[in-house]
Order: C-alpha cells, then sequence, then structure tokens
C-alpha cells in the first residue's frame, strides 16, 4: 500500500522540481530581454504623444505611481513633457501616457496597458474617444459626460464603458496636474 502512494508522489516531487527549474531558468535567461522590450515599448509611446521631441529624459517627481519626462529637442530645449499616469477602471488600473507642450496642450493620448472588457472598456483606446483630449489645455482638467459634450473641457464616455473612460479621464487630469506643478515654471 505504501509503495503505490509513495512511488507517484516521488515521481510527480520530481516532475515539478524539473519544471521549477525549467521555469526558473527561462526566467532568468529572458529576464534582461523583457525589461528591453518594455524599455522600448515606453520610448514608442513617448514618442507616439510627444513626436517633435528628439530626445526624453526621466524628471524626479514627489507622486508615486506617476512618471514624468522632458521631451528635448535636438538642442536639449524642453519642448514639451510626457506624463505616465493611471486611473481605476473596471478591469483595474488604466495605464495612460499623455504628451504636452511646453504650454500645457495635449499633443496626443495613449493607453499603454489595461485588463477592460475587450469590445467594451478596450475601445477607450480608439482614436476617437481618446483624440476629444487632443489640443486642448484645461488647467481645471476634464469631465466626462455620457451625452455630446457640452464645453471644452468635457468628454463623451465610450457606450458602455463609462468606468473605463473615467479612468483614462482621471489618468489625463493627473497629467495635467503635474504638468501644473512641475512643468509650468516648476520643471526644467
Amino acid at each position: 500500500m505504501i509503495k503505490k502512494i509513495v512511488g507517484p508522489a516521488a515521481a510527480l516531487t520530481i516532475i515539478c522540481l524539473v519544471v521549477t527549474a525549467l521555469l526558473a531558468g527561462t526566467n532568468y535567461i529572458t529576464k534582461d530581454i523583457v525589461a528591453e522590450q518594455a524599455a522600448a515599448a515606453a520610448e514608442a509611446s513617448r514618442r507616439q504623444v510627444l513626436p517633435q521631441a528628439a530626445s526624453f529624459e526621466e524628471m524626479e517627481i514627489a507622486d508615486e505611481g506617476s512618471g514624468m519626462y522632458a521631451g528635448l529637442d535636438g538642442s536639449g530645449e524642453v519642448i514639451g513633457y510626457v506624463f505616465e499616469t493611471s486611473g481605476k477602471g473596471y478591469g483595474g488600473a488604466v495605464s495612460v501616457m499623455t504628451g504636452m507642450t511646453k504650454d500645457g496642450e495635449i499633443t496626443a493620448v495613449t493607453l499603454v496597458s489595461h485588463n477592460e472588457t475587450p469590445g467594451l472598456g478596450a475601445k477607450a483606446g480608439n482614436e476617437e474617444f481618446i483624440s476629444q483630449y487632443q489640443g486642448a489645455a484645461p488647467a481645471d482638467g476634464f469631465a466626462v459626460t455620457k451625452n455630446a459634450p457640452a464645453a471644452d473641457n468635457q468628454v463623451q464616455a465610450v457606450t458602455g464603458a463609462t468606468i473605463t473612460s473615467r479612468a483614462v479621464t482621471t489618468a489625463v487630469n493627473e497629467a495635467i496636474a503635474l504638468y501644473e506643478t512641475y512643468g509650468k515654471g516648476g520643471g526644467q
């Protein structure tokens, strides 16, 4: 009776140890490649929201969980800023990258990552929704409306994804607040 239990248990233990060792080895081998790919994706997103910048320099800010980069031209002069912020969506955090000119006008917004419902919340990444922020410079931020915007600082929510729309808007508003604190005369 003991042989019927110990034999299979030992075999399963050995299989689990081998699989764990293989996974750990794969993780060790690929961690640098994954980090490089993540850095390249972040750089591509920064270039997408502030395409006129030749390079980016990370800025130190007191807001944990957010990031700020100064967009520099070829001579090293600040021409704008890129902010990495997030808001709480239906499926968790919605990470957003917002580009702004030196004067505080939003150049572009892009969703970096989210776990929103495909076909609903994921539509917040569509050009039709995120283009509502582009070209605006509301010092007080944006508000989400389910109807057609009645004011310049309003964005129309994605139908069926109001929570996600609010999450993106919260992240953009956080970027505006960071600009007001660090970029508008307080940055470089």
